[in-house]
């Protein structure tokens, strides 16, 4: 095996992760790892706590200093280049911005060993020197598999951790499309810390005993009869914000398995009882618009946008149709 070592990282836990999992609280970070590859690293004794070897389950408390060690790591032949067409909406040789497709996991994980968004970079880009894990090839940030739109990859360890640390310190400016339920009058925020769900695991809540801060602000684009086009800007990066901020505010996403209404993938209703969003949009309605960030070498903002995809463009035109109520 050939590769480098890396300097650990070392975090300090603050007073909104008191209590935590260890495990659970590494993989809320931004740009954390999968919840597999940090239970791997937990069990191969890469995390400390205070200098001793980390348990999973292990409750964190004020002021402790956390440290991960990286693996040395191969030279990514492990993961396997894959043909598969990518819009790539810029590149340079320290920065790529992707337009993801919906349906397409980021990064391999359990049951997705293979037509990630990684294989795809692996193929495209394939005299590039990725930094870190080489299964994570320069991802920077996350979109969840049903959510397509804008997403940054780094080509160097220096333009890693200079975007890394724009996200830390929110300098970095995302902005959204969502077609929810229900009609929303006008803009606002929404302040509501976010953790796990108190009985379901695999879902957040803004009801967990032990939660994050969490702001999203909106505004309405367009109004139809039970639903609305809105513009949505995360001020913070917690783990399916905006989907759990706009269900728990009555305008759950069109399409949502999890945070629906029902918890099943359903669209507005409109003329007859036809549900627009069961055929015309057949996924998760939520859409990565845009991405502002400094570019990492030259110091430019950046500003970078993705078109509308054509199952939102469909759902949007079959509610036109039908009226604006």
């Amino acid at each position: 095996m050939t590769g480098k070592a890396r300097a650990p990282r070392t975090y300090e836990v603050g007073p909104d992760a008191a209590g935590e999992r260890l495990d659970r609280w590494l993989a809320g970070m931004r740009g954390a790892a999968t919840r597999s590859q940090i239970a791997q690293a937990i069990a191969e004794g890469l995390v400390s706590v205070n200098g001793r070897i980390g348990k999973a389950g292990q409750r964190l408390h004020v002021g402790e200093v956390v440290e991960v060690r990286p693996r040395v790591i191969s030279d990514g032949s492990g993961v396997k280049p894959e043909s598969i067409a990518l819009d790539v909406l810029y590149s340079d040789d320290h920065v790529i911005a992707v337009n993801k497709a919906a349906g397409m996991v980021v990064h391999p994980a359990v049951g997705h060993r293979s037509g990630t968004l990684v294989h795809a970079l692996l193929h495209l880009y394939p005299r590039s020197k990725w930094p870190g894990d080489p299964e994570r090839a320069g991802i920077v940030h996350r979109l969840d598999r049903d959510t397509s739109g804008v997403i940054l990859v780094a080509r160097s360890a220096a333009a890693h951790e200079a975007l890394s640390k724009q996200f830390r310190e929110r300098t970095i400016e995302k902005e959204y499309l969502a077609l929810v339920h229900g009609r929303v009058a006008r803009p606002g925020a929404i302040d509501a810390a976010i953790g796990r769900h108190p009985t379901d695991r695999k879902r957040m809540s803004v009801s967990a005993r032990r939660a994050r801060a969490a702001v999203t602000t909106y505004e309405p684009i367009e109004a139809f009869a039970e639903a609305t086009l809105l513009r949505v800007r995360p001020q913070t990066g917690r783990t399916h914000q905006i989907r759990v901020h706009l269900a728990a505010s009555g305008w759950p996403i069109v399409a949502d398995p999890v945070y629906g209404r029902g918890r099943r993938a359903a669209g507005p209703r409109v003329a007859g009882g036809f549900e627009a969003g069961a055929t015309a949009m057949p996924r998760l309605a939520l859409h990565a618009a845009r991405i502002r960030f400094d570019h990492p070498v030259t110091g430019q903002r950046m500003d970078i946008g993705a078109p509308r995809p054509p199952d939102l463009e469909a759902a949007l035109r079959l509610l036109r149709r039908e009226g604006k109520g």
